[in-house]
């Protein structure tokens, strides 16, 4: 018995389909929620991004951060320290030791802060720019193969 496949469904093009709201994903990826929906929580853990979303089902797998948000967070927490050192070294003149003790303990704290919310945003930007799979509506399941010929004995 043979069959015949089901003719395959033309995917819809990213430009067809309309387009996502930048800023509130923005927010909602700062605030470690869906990129979609803004209920479900966007990780499992600490940096862990959930597969799908808990409250919408939004796929969320398809997002590449990668190195990204660690790199942003060490630009941004300097750029914020750097200034700040600056500040108390002129008006305290402490020791290089508690310089270097005080603005370490207060740099690791910042990035462990940052880098989670920068990681929202990097998701929340790839979901709403539609990069990376997350520019494909779910595409409808394709039809059963029809069989060329009738089935023997029913």
């Amino acid at each position: 018995m043979s069959q015949i496949p089901a003719p395959p469904r033309a995917p819809v093009p990213p430009s067809a389909l309309p387009e996502r709201d930048l800023r509130s994903a923005l927010l909602r990826g700062w605030s470690r929620r869906c990129p979609a929906c803004g209920e479900g929580g966007l990780f499992e853990g600490y940096l862990d991004v959930r597969h799908d979303c808990p409250a919408c089902g939004t796929d969320l797998s398809h997002q590449r951060a990668d190195d990204g948000p660690a790199w942003a967070t060490i630009m941004i927490a300097g750029h914020i320290m750097a200034p700040v050192m600056l500040i108390v070294f002129e008006a305290f003149r402490p020791e290089g030791w508690q310089m270097a003790l005080g603005f370490s303990i207060v740099f690791v704290a910042l990035s462990l802060y940052l880098l989670p919310r920068i990681k929202g945003c990097f998701v929340g930007i790839q979901w709403a720019k539609r990069m990376h799979g997350f520019g494909a509506e779910p595409a409808p399941k394709p039809a059963p193969p029809v069989s060329a010929a009738p089935a023997i004995g029913k």
